[in-house]
């Protein structure tokens, strides 16, 4: 586990793809937990540790994943994730090919398969559909992948993963949405690379960034970056 910034308050860690953030079926031991136990050997914290959860990212995702260490930084961050004011997410995607348009802003309405677990593009007013916002642009052009890096106006299920696979380039890896084939980590190529927010209690601007896999094709697109 990497931290990325800790204080009284709040702390960021950096999510490799086969981590999970809160316990599931899978009884694999969860971020949370052990960015519990990190807090009560660090600081040498008698009793049960205090840790919220303020946002997930899916389990094949990486990158920065922003806990809360008082009550106070929790129901104020919550307050944050949910109206999507003083807090912007950028994630950064490998993508087959390339968008035929280098840069644009996607707006679909999307619905949930829970038993697939996949969110589908639909119509306005199909059933339980809800509007999913996004803009994307184009860092870097390769032969076979480009890196894109993308910003939620709206935080739906798979949002980024539908979306991109809807404009023909499905991220690296991600079966589910049309990947040619699976990474060898089991993971996707979706990264989140920034959280930048205003601290729920100091109220002083923070911005954490989450350094990329140590994969040869991120670090070949990373450094290719201007």
């Amino acid at each position: 586990m990497t931290v990325l910034y800790e204080d009284n308050h709040i702390i960021a860690v950096n999510k490799t793809c086969s981590e999970i953030v809160q316990g599931d079926k899978t009884g694999d031991t969860p971020l949370s937990e052990i960015v519990k136990a990190y807090i009560k050997e660090k600081y040498n914290k008698p009793g049960e540790v205090f840790l919220g959860v303020t946002h997930r990212l899916d389990r094949p995702t990486s990158g920065v994943v922003l806990f809360a260490r008082t009550s106070k930084a929790l129901t104020r961050l919550n307050e944050m994730f949910k109206s999507h004011e003083q807090i912007r997410k950028t994630y950064w995607a490998i993508v087959q090919g390339a968008p035929k348009v280098p840069e644009a802003r996607l707006e679909n309405y999307l619905t949930r398969n829970e038993t697939l677990n996949k969110s589908f593009i639909a119509k306005p007013n199909a059933k339980e559909a809800k509007l999913a916002v996004l803009s994307y642009k184009t860092l870097v052009r390769g032969d076979n992948y480009s890196l894109l890096e993308v910003n939620l106006e709206t935080g739906r299920h798979h949002q980024i993963r539908c979306q991109l696979a809807a404009i023909g380039c499905p991220i690296k890896g991600d079966l589910k949405y049309g990947a040619k084939r699976s990474n060898p980590d089991g993971g996707i190529s979706l990264h989140a690379r920034q959280i930048a927010f205003i601290h729920p209690v100091s109220k002083q601007p923070i911005c954490i960034t989450a350094p990329v896999p140590d994969d040869s094709l991120w670090q070949q697109l990373a450094a290719s970056v201007h």
